[in-house]
């Protein structure tokens, strides 16, 4: 292995820098070569985000046992509480699903004194026709997701990446819908549900009722626009300098750099749509075709406690599976790395 060296002159050439050609002689005794390099490699902890920024207690603090061991039993008490607060109820409810009435009832707080009743869950599932609800409830959420992500991509697309010129005026008109309360909306929204315009039908009692109302979510159309907003303009333009249509540059190049985006609105429409009472009540009046959040407090008064619980536990499977599936683009800030190359 050679290495570069420089030369004062003809025939000298400087000490720094030397030439290996092979395994060099040793002196008896001497440390073999590499020796004082051939260190074990130190496995360093992965840096916090949150370090280097200046915070109450200072790393110096931190160093003296006086302050950092009531710190860190603060600290400690403070998650316990966020549990307690956070995951409590959702165990307690689980807890409950398989417990029995009277146990309920009696002593609500003890571990199962006359053991686990998973009868609750089975006659919830059959008897009480929870399996019907369940399904309703995933097709609505389900289309009013679609409806929501493909009405906010688009309608960011248009204002943030094509930008007409009109852009600007129906940006804030979008806005300022946010400010008008959803209760006003009502009676227009269910005049045009029961007459819709060019349609010559009623939608009442069907999905497309809870469907369509849905996409017209300004927040969403807002904050995807402006997340297209962040989005570096580089790649768009050499997008259409090598010919891409708006078409291909919506699907190719932007929706593949939106993922953090479209877990929000996600997130946000499934949930949403799961626990949407009022308005499902309004045009789905058949109970066949109701979701969870209108049938379980129908059936309420007439359902025994503990196979009712068993039902609301049921029903809090699918947000919370959701919200673990999407929550690392839900919690991810930016998603953009190497979008512009060079």
């Amino acid at each position: 292995m050679t290495f570069p060296s420089t030369s004062d002159g003809p025939g000298r050439a400087t000490s720094g820098l030397a030439t290996v050609t092979g395994p060099t002689r040793q002196a008896p005794g001497a440390a073999p070569a590499g020796a004082a390099t051939a260190t074990r490699p130190v496995r360093k902890r992965k840096a916090s985000q949150f370090e280097g920024s200046r915070g109450f207690v200072s790393d110096q603090d931190w160093r003296n046992p006086r302050v950092s061991v009531p710190m860190r039993i603060l600290h400690g008490t403070l998650l316990v509480l966020l549990l307690v607060v956070g995951i409590g109820p959702m165990l307690l409810l689980a807890k409950f699903a398989i417990t029995p009435t009277q146990d309920i009832i009696r002593t609500p707080l003890a571990i199962f004194p006359h053991g686990v009743r998973w009868g609750n869950i089975t006659e919830a599932w059959n008897d009480v026709q929870i399996s019907r609800y369940f399904l309703n409830t995933i097709w609505l959420a389900a289309g009013s997701w679609f409806v929501q992500l493909l009405v906010a991509t688009t309608g960011g697309f248009v204002l943030s990446v094509l930008r007409p010129a009109w852009a600007k005026i129906v940006h804030g008109l979008v806005i300022a819908t946010l400010f008008v309360p959803s209760v006003v909306l009502l009676v227009p929204l269910y005049l045009t549900i029961l007459n819709p315009p060019g349609l010559g039908t009623s939608l009442i009692n069907s999905f497309w009722a809870v469907w369509l109302p849905s996409g017209a979510s300004a927040f969403n159309v807002v904050i995807v626009t402006r997340f297209f907003d962040s989005l570096p303009r580089e790649v768009f333009e050499a997008a259409k300098v090598d010919g891409a249509s708006s078409f291909r540059l919506f699907w190719s190049v932007v929706l593949p750099m939106s993922k953090p985006i479209l877990g929000v609105v996600s997130v946000f429409a499934a949930i949403a749509s799961w626990k949407d009472f009022l308005w499902p009540m309004l045009v789905l009046k058949e109970q066949a075709k109701q979701p969870l959040s209108v049938r379980l407090p129908a059936i309420a008064q007439q359902t025994d406690l503990g196979v009712f619980l068993a039902s609301l536990a049921i029903s809090t499977l699918i947000p919370v599976v959701f919200f673990l599936i999407f929550q690392r683009l839900f919690l991810s800030s930016a998603g953009l790395g190497g979008a512009v190359k060079g």
